[in-house]
């Protein structure tokens, strides 16, 4: 089903890049002094936010898009309801596949709900923990966190 010129027009206006819910959390990213890229369109699905050299990748979801489950912004329009509902199904296909196109490179991957991007004190909670688990990880594949005792 399609949709008509104006919506379209409409849609084609809404931004992609930049949105405020993916400024709140590279303006956090910077509190904790994490270093990332924001152009990643070489890895798939184009992650919002990464750091090829760490192997992690962060998506800054809209709920309403990428259908935030629970969400009160997850509504789906009355009008032209079939096209909307095939829509939405799409975008979560996609956003599954390349999440785990992204794992099977070893890269970590978080996805931040917009809504969670409302609370300063909450998002850097959710990105702490995060890298903190990051750490936990890397340290366990790195040969260097092993201990180099000289006997």
């Amino acid at each position: 089903m399609k949709v008509d010129a104006k919506t379209s027009a409409r849609l084609g206006a809404i931004r992609q890049h930049g949105t405020a819910a993916e400024l709140a959390v590279r303006a956090a990213l910077n509190g904790l002094g994490i270093r990332f890229r924001v152009q990643n369109r070489d890895l798939p699905g184009s992650p919002d936010i990464a750091n090829r050299s760490r192997r992690w990748a962060i998506f800054v979801h809209g709920c309403f898009w990428h259908r935030h489950e629970g969400c009160k912004r997850t509504t789906t329009p009355t009008r032209n309801r079939e096209f909307w509902l095939a829509k939405f199904e799409t975008n979560v296909a996609r956003d599954a596949r390349v999440v785990d196109e992204l794992r099977q490179r070893a890269y970590a991957v978080l996805v931040v709900w917009e809504c969670e991007t409302r609370q300063s004190d909450a998002l850097q909670e959710i990105l702490a923990e995060f890298f903190a688990s990051q750490v936990v990880s890397a340290e366990s594949r790195s040969p260097r966190s092993r201990s180099r005792s000289r006997t």
